[in-house]
This record gives C-alpha cells, sequence and structure tokens, in this order.
C-alpha cells in the first residue's frame, strides 16, 4: 500500500488585521479600569492634559483612539513634534502624542505646546510606555510638570481580561477556537498584552501553513517556539 503523502504547507501572507479600536471593542478589567475611568471622565480632567502609561500592546493607542473620538483630537507620533507646528496643532483644540518616550521628543516644542494648550483651554493625551523619570528628559520644567501630571496606568491582564483578550483577537483574525485552545494559553503563556498578540499571530500563520484548525497541540508548538524558557 502506497503512504500517503505529507500535506503540503501553504503560504502565510501578512493580510491586514481587523483591529477595531471602537469603545465597544474595548474590554476593560481590573488592570485597565482605572485608565479607561479617566478616559471617559474627559472634560472633567484634573488638569488640561493626562499621561497614559502602560506596557507595549495594552491598549493605549485603542484608548487614545476613543478618546480623540469623544475629544475631535489629532493624533500625532511624538517623533512628529516640532516647535514651528505648535501653534497649528494647539489649534484644534485636542490633541494625542503617542510613544512620548520613543527617545525622539522634541522638549522645548512640548514644554511649548503644553503651555499654548492650557491657555487655550484644551486638551491633551501624552501615551507612553514608561513613567517621565525614564524617557531621558533633559529641560527640568518638562520634567516636573509632566511628574505632577494626572497619570492613568494600565497595568498587566488578570486572567479573565486575558482570557477576554485572546478570544477577541482570534475573532479578529476570523479564527474559530475551542475553549481547550483558550484555557491551555492563558495557563502557560507569559502574562503580557504584547504576548497575547504574538502567540495569536503564530498560531494563525502555524494553522494557515498546516492548513489545520488551532488545536492544543499546535498551541504547544507555538508557546515552545516563543516562550521556550517555559516549555513543559
Amino acid at each position: 500500500m502506497s503512504e500517503i503523502p505529507p500535506r503540503p504547507r501553504q503560504l502565510a501572507f501578512d493580510l491586514p488585521v481587523d483591529s477595531r479600536h471602537g469603545v465597544e471593542d474595548f474590554l476593560v478589567g481590573a488592570s485597565n479600569e482605572a485608565a479607561y475611568g479617566l478616559i471617559e471622565r474627559w472634560p472633567a480632567w484634573p488638569e488640561a492634559w493626562l499621561r497614559l502609561t502602560g506596557p507595549e500592546g495594552a491598549g493605549k493607542t485603542h484608548l487614545a483612539a476613543i478618546w480623540a473620538r469623544a475629544a475631535h483630537a489629532w493624533t500625532i507620533s511624538a517623533r512628529e513634534l516640532d516647535e514651528a507646528q505648535v501653534p497649528h496643532l494647539v489649534s484644534g483644540g485636542a490633541l494625542v502624542i503617542e510613544d512620548c518616550d520613543s527617545g525622539s521628543l522634541d522638549e522645548p516644542a512640548l514644554f511649548h505646546l503644553m503651555n499654548a494648550i492650557k491657555a487655550r483651554g484644551g486638551s491633551l493625551l501624552l501615551t507612553a510606555r514608561r513613567s517621565p523619570d525614564l524617557w531621558g528628559l533633559t529641560v527640568p520644567d518638562l520634567l516636573s510638570r509632566l511628574r505632577l501630571a494626572p497619570a492613568a496606568t494600565i497595568e498587566p491582564p488578570d486572567d479573565g481580561l486575558l482570557r477576554a483578550l485572546l478570544v477577541k483577537l482570534f475573532i479578529d483574525r476570523q479564527l474559530v477556537v475551542d475553549i481547550a485552545v483558550i484555557d491551555a494559553l492563558a495557563m502557560r503563556m507569559e502574562r503580557s498584552f504584547a504576548a497575547a498578540r504574538q502567540v495569536v499571530d503564530r498560531l494563525d500563520r502555524l494553522a494557515l501553513e498546516r492548513g489545520r484548525r488551532v488545536t492544543r497541540p499546535l498551541v504547544q508548538e507555538a508557546l515552545a517556539e516563543l516562550f521556550p524558557q517555559d516549555a513543559g
């Protein structure tokens, strides 16, 4: 009897993932409830600006997008901030500056912008992975102001939020998985937002390459590959 040839592997393409940033798509749990509450509380902020801090992939951009829609705010990255653009940026009344700790922040421009936003009665949302003390700032007055700024912090996900996030990430990729797969992932993977996105992306690619559903054996393979220090 002739052997059945192995199933050929399929090519995995980098197709866009449907990552929705609506308020109804934001998953609220104990780790981000306080941050979500402060975003929702606008315009009743205690100051003209708010710092939003959290690890990579924690949902800062999602929360910033929710606020930007509510406040009709423009959004720029820190590397785009330039002192010559400050009058234009302030003219909109509300602004998001993302990745403020990326190492490419124009400090005099941010200090000038914060003064102008406050004078205009506008609002400013700053996102970063770390606290201002770790941004490498050299302008003392700016560092002092940022230290005193109201802050919202997103913590690593708790068990319930991690499971809910995994389900959402699979749905975003139009993947149907059993609850046993979610349980296996939640028990063994690194407990972070970034790791959840990384492992779902790898499982999506493996499933496509093998022409298989996402199963527990595939989960074990992906986890051993991504987090070899935790294998077994």
